[in-house]
């Protein structure tokens, strides 16, 4: 399995940008789509944004589409999550999260997990 570490998190004000980063350790990080989720307090876990395993291909909620980037270095085992025009509702927790296989959108398809990442957007 791969191991995750989130970074990048904060507080911003509504309109502003954060930049989500996620290192990977082990060497099989390019065989892995990459996937970043959102939880928000009470409410379940939600699909954010993924990025297949050459990069070539991305996927991205409804919610989010036109405002976030995902892109993946595989060369620094990183992947990133450029987030713009943030509004309240983004308020959560942000998850990074690996898959060998599976459905992009469903958590249970994705093995390894970060930690997480708070990110508040204020009004």
């Amino acid at each position: 399995q791969v191991q995750l570490v989130e970074s990048g998190g904060g507080l911003v004000q509504a309109g502003g940008s954060l930049r989500l980063s996620c290192a990977a350790s082990g060497r099989t990080f390019s065989s892995y789509t990459m996937g970043w989720f959102r939880q928000a307090p009470g409410k379940e876990r939600q699909f954010v944004a993924a990025i297949n395993s050459s990069g070539g291909r991305t996927y991205y909620a409804d919610s989010v589409k036109g405002r976030f980037t995902i892109s993946r270095d595989s060369a620094k085992n990183t992947v990133h999550l450029q987030m713009n025009n943030l509004n309240f509702e983004d308020t959560a927790v942000y998850y990074c999260a690996a898959r060998l296989a599976g459905t992009y959108y469903a958590a249970n398809s994705y093995k390894s997990w970060g930690q997480g990442t708070q990110v508040t957007v204020s009004s």
